[in-house]
């Protein structure tokens, strides 16, 4: 986020501008964002077109654009936005009920901080829109982290456990797989949520971990999210870890406030989704 929106952030209340043909959609997301956000400014556009006009009127702090707009694809605005000063570095992110196929072909574009599925409900939007504007300043889980940099470790540790969270480092996939295992004995899934690289040292991936995860353990998503960071930008690989269960990528090099925002919302929704079973 640029300098002057960041300063802004701390005197005046939030600004979220919702980019969606739907006039229905666009009052549903506004009227769940002030319920969850009190303090929010929300503004509306119907079209591309109109969504440039009010960008050129203001400065946002968070934007959420449909794929499919009336008069052009959600990811020609979001190309427009990156290229307006003051708006190169605003948190965009897609609302569409179309993600999961654009995800699997990992086709949403460079120019999108993060997707949204509309499947998931605006109450979790809203839930996810606030990791943003209002980022929480403590939080409780444990997060099994697998990495093999121990430079690297440092630095995200750093990042996780200032907000509270209890991270469990280990170096490999093999370490990981053992512990996992010792847990269950106990009968302890071993944490709230995994993150892993997927480049490690020894003769396991991160890919490995996820598909032992999800297919040896059982464990699926809302039982134990797995978020995997990658470095490699070729999409085919990137498809095949969400086919094979990963909650959600983080492409590296790792940005602080994104990595934080993911995975503080993976941890909420897994929250919810156990609750559910407990209720029933």
């Amino acid at each position: 986020m640029s300098t002057n929106i960041s300063s802004r952030l701390l005197t005046e209340a939030p600004r979220v501008l919702v980019v969606d043909g739907s006039r229905v959609v666009r009052q549903l997301i506004s009227r769940v964002l002030k319920a969850e956000l009190p303090e929010v400014e929300v503004v509306g556009c119907g079209s591309g077109e109109e969504a440039r006009q009010v960008l050129g009127e203001g400065v946002f702090d968070f934007i959420t654009i449909a794929l499919r707009l009336p008069d052009m694809d959600g990811l020609e605005l979001a190309k427009f936005v990156r290229e307006s000063s003051p708006q190169t570095y605003v948190p965009i992110v897609v609302v569409s009920g179309d993600v999961e196929d654009r995800l699997h072909r990992r086709a949403l574009g460079e120019h999108v901080t993060d997707y949204f599925d509309k499947a998931l409900g605006f109450n979790a939007l809203a839930d996810f829109i606030r990791g943003y504007v209002s980022p929480q300043t403590s939080a409780e889980g444990t997060v099994l982290y697998v990495e093999d940099s121990r430079v690297v470790a440092l630095a995200t540790r750093r990042m996780l456990e200032k907000i509270g969270l209890t991270v469990r480092h280990v170096l490999s996939v093999e370490e990981a797989i053992s512990l996992l295992e010792a847990d269950r004995a106990l009968g302890w899934v071993g944490a709230d949520l995994v993150l892993t690289d997927v480049s490690l040292k020894g003769e396991l991936t991160g890919g490995d971990l996820l598909e032992h995860i999800r297919n040896e353990f059982g464990y699926g998503k809302g039982r134990l999210p797995v978020l995997v960071m990658t470095g490699d930008e070729n999409p085919a690989n990137q498809a095949a870890l969400i086919r094979a269960g990963a909650n959600d990528l983080v492409e590296k090099p790792v940005e602080e406030k994104l990595l934080v925002t993911k995975l503080l919302f993976q941890l909420r929704v897994a929250g919810h989704l156990r609750d559910r079973v407990d209720e029933a």
